[in-house]
Formats: structure tokens, C-alpha cells, sequence
């Protein structure tokens, strides 16, 4: 990190602080005292006083116990983003976030000294601690924004103050907090608000509220992804970027994921990187974790683990990969709550459903209190939870079938992949 002076500290963010004694600066911010490393700031957020001596004997430089950590964190992370030179990338959408990002940083590592979001490091604590690790000659920073509700992604701006922009998607998600997609785009709008005049935006096909006539946009779409073929757990992939054309080698089966790298080579683009040379950075891309991941099940068959998140968008995504993965094998879908809908939540289910029999999905194990309005467009069983869920897995899963294991994150669908992943299953 680029260091803060002690003395800074209380300017920044009041609370209690205690320095060590032995140094002057900090070197680093951590919220996790396992994490903690000589010269950092410990901040002690929720319960996180109880863990002061832990990380005074890990080497902190001093604890700070904020009287408003979320404020204090951008304070410091604001601090150090004001003195980095580097260039930030701001990412947001309803769908792809994270897999955008971490795609975006394989394809920039080999050619610039990056500093990208660690998993899913989206909201006011995440940003300011991937703004805590810039380095004196960090050249690209990307930060990936969360939106979950009208001012969110505009606060977070205003901490990063992001250089180039990107919006993966607009669809139906958070609509308890925005009301409407027409709200989605507003909210998704405010990282185009946030950018210089002249600053590069990419944002995706069919939204013309995104456009923004103080900014360089670039529109993305469906049809730049010119052939997309699976060969051996990869994919090979042609597109188009802005009249360039390019073929790559990917560490990833799904369609939408191209998409998601359309729209990272557009960005690598902007950064003035070699698009001849991105395939040097493509070798790289591991995806964060339950976005996809595949697993081999007994039989031949085939676990898709994307229990990260869901909304319509990135559930309709998933069947169609369900589909094109299953090829002749039996295909089952473990579906969850899709959370945050509003009012439209229940209807949503239900379209949901119905596509997932349009889909070929012979067996569905539904969970949660809204996903029971999957059943009414395809055969299959309900559970109120995950622990009543489990038990049922042994007598709907068969060797040799293709699953799909998806929900939102509160329902916890985690569990089920595991369980499907570590033992038999069927008869």
C-alpha cells in the first residue's frame, strides 16, 4: 500500500486508535486480524476489538476502533486512491460482476502491475480495502462495484474515482430496493455518472439510458461473440472487438462467459493494451468460486455449481448452459429462492420454471418459500431449506446426470454442490 502516516489516521477516521510504537506509518489496511501483516492498520470492525492482541502480535502498526467503520474505511481508502497514479476500472452490472473482473485482471496481469478485487469485494468495505493495497507503481486498478440500492455505486465512486467504466448487464435484480428495471439502469448509471468527460464506457446492447453524451461509449452485445465451441472442459471463442477480429482459448464452458469477456477484452482495449497479445492473459483466467465451476459425477455425469447468486437473467444464462452441457444426459436442476424481486418475485419463479421444462429438465429439487413457484412449470419436489433438502438428493439424482445447482446466496445452495460432489449418489 501506498503508506499513511499515523498521524493521518484520526484526520481521516475518528475512533479509538492505539499504535503500537515501534513506527510512523502503516503500510496496509486489514479487517481480518488472520490477515494482518508488520506495518498494517488493524481496523476493528463489528466484534473486531476482541481480536486487537491478535493482531498486535501479528505485527500491527496500530488498531483503529472506528466510531463509523464504512466511513472510516473510504476515508482510508479514498486517502490512498487520491495518491496512486493508476488507472482504475469501475465494474458493474446485474449479472457477471465478478466473473467480468476477474477475466478483465488475467488479461491486464501480463502486460501492467494490477491491483483487482479480491472474490467479490463489491460494497463499502470491499472497494476501500482493494483501494488499501495500490502500490506506488500500480499502473491499473479494477474495483467492482455492488448496487443494492439508489446512491450506493455513487458513494463508492466517489472513493475510487473510477477512470473507465464498465456494465455488464441490466436485468431484474434488487427490485425490492429499486422498484422497477428502469430503476436498475439508474442506479447502474451512477458509475457513468461518476467518470471524467472523455472517459471510455462499456455498457450492453439495448440499454440507450446508458448512453452518456460527456462519455467515449462502447455498446456490447450478443452478436460480437462471432462462434462460441466446447473442446475438452474449454472453449474456444471468436469475436469481434470493434472491427477486430479474434479468436481465444478459455478456461470456461459457458456461453454467457464469452459475453462477459467481450466485454474484458473491451476494457483491455481501452487501457491501450495489445489485443494481438491477450491471449497471454486468457491462459490465465480462473474464475472466482460457484460461478460454474463443473465437477464430475458418478456415471458419467456432471455437476454445474453456480450457487454464488441468481436473478431471472443470470438463471435464464444457467438452463441454457444446463442444456448445452447436458448434451444426452438426464438433466436435473436444483433451483433456489431468487431473492430481492419485489412484488414480480412469484411470476418471476414461475416464467423460471416453465423454462426450465422448455429447457429439457426432466427433475427439479426446488428450495426456499419462493422457489416452490418453480413446480408450477416443471415436474419435480420442494424443500423449505437445505437441511430439508439434502435427504432428498440420494433418490432425485441419478448417475450420469447432468445437475445444476443454482439460488441466490441466502438460501446457502453451497451445501448442496458439496454433498453432490463428495458422495455417491442414486442407486
Amino acid at each position: 500500500m501506498i503508506p499513511l502516516q499515523l498521524s493521518e489516521i484520526p484526520e481521516l477516521a475518528a475512533g479509538q486508535l492505539t499504535p503500537a510504537g515501534w513506527t510512523d506509518e502503516v503500510s496496509g489496511v486489514q479487517i481480518d486480524s488472520r490477515r494482518v501483516e508488520e506495518g498494517d492498520l488493524f481496523v476493528a470492525v463489528g466484534g473486531g476489538a476482541d481480536f486487537r492482541t491478535h493482531a498486535f502480535a501479528r505485527g500491527a502498526a496500530a488498531v483503529l476502533i472506528p466510531d463509523d467503520a464504512f466511513r472510516a474505511l473510504g476515508a482510508l481508502g479514498g486517502a490512498v486512491r487520491a495518491r496512486s497514479s493508476a488507472r482504475v476500472v469501475g465494474i458493474t452490472g446485474s449479472t457477471g460482476k465478478t466473473s467480468t473482473k476477474d477475466i478483465l485482471a488475467a488479461l491486464v496481469a501480463p502486460h501492467a502491475r494490477l491491483v483487482a478485487a479480491e472474490r467479490s469485494y463489491n460494497n463499502e468495505i470491499g472497494v476501500p480495502l482493494t483501494l488499501c493495497r495500490l502500490e506506488p507503481d500500480t499502473e491499473i486498478c479494477i474495483v467492482e462495484l455492488a448496487m443494492r440500492g439508489f446512491g450506493q455505486i455513487a458513494e463508492l465512486c466517489a472513493i475510487a474515482r473510477p477512470d473507465l467504466g464498465l456494465i455488464t448487464s441490466v436485468g431484474p435484480a434488487h427490485l425490492e430496493l429499486v422498484g422497477s428495471v428502469e430503476g436498475v439502469v439508474r442506479a447502474k448509471g451512477e458509475l457513468l455518472d461518476a467518470l471524467p468527460p472523455g472517459a471510455v464506457a462499456i455498457v450492453p446492447a439495448g440499454s440507450p439510458a446508458l448512453e452518456r453524451e460527456h462519455l467515449d461509449v462502447r455498446v456490447f452485445g450478443p452478436g460480437d461473440v462471432e462462434s462460441f465451441e466446447v473442446l475438452d472442459g474449454r472453449s474456444r471463442v471468436r469475436f469481434d472487438v470493434r472491427g477486430l477480429k479474434l479468436e481465444l482459448e478459455l478456461s470456461f464452458t459457458a456461453r454467457h462467459h464469452a459475453e462477459n469477456a467481450l466485454a474484458a477484452l473491451l476494457a483491455y482495449e481501452a487501457l491501450g493494451l495489445p489485443l494481438e497479445r491477450a491471449h497471454e492473459g486468457a491462459d490465465r483466467i480462473e474464475l472466482s468460486a460457484w460461478r460454474g465451476d463443473e465437477i464430475a459425477l458418478p456415471g458419467g455425469g456432471l455437476l454445474i455449481n453456480d450457487s454464488w447468486n441468481a436473478n431471472p437473467v443470470s438463471m435464464r444464462a444457467a438452463l441454457r448452459h444446463l442444456a448445452e452441457r447436458a448434451g444426452g444426459r438426464r438433466r436435473v436442476a436444483v433451483l433456489g429462492d431468487m431473492a430481492e424481486l419485489g412484488e414480480e418475485g412469484p411470476a418471476y419463479h414461475r416464467e423460471l420454471g416453465r423454462l426450465a421444462a422448455d429447457s429439457g429438465v426432466e427433475a427439479v429439487l426446488a428450495v426456499g418459500p419462493l422457489a416452490k413457484g418453480y413446480l408450477e412449470g416443471v415436474e419435480g419436489v420442494w424443500a423449505a431449506s437445505v437441511e430439508e433438502a439434502l435427504p432428498l438428493l440420494d433418490k432425485l439424482v441419478r448417475p450420469g446426470d447432468c445437475v445444476l445447482v443454482k439460488g441466490s446466496r441466502a438460501v446457502g445452495l453451497e451445501a448442496v454442490a458439496a454433498t453432490l460432489a463428495s458422495t455417491p449418489v442414486g442407486h
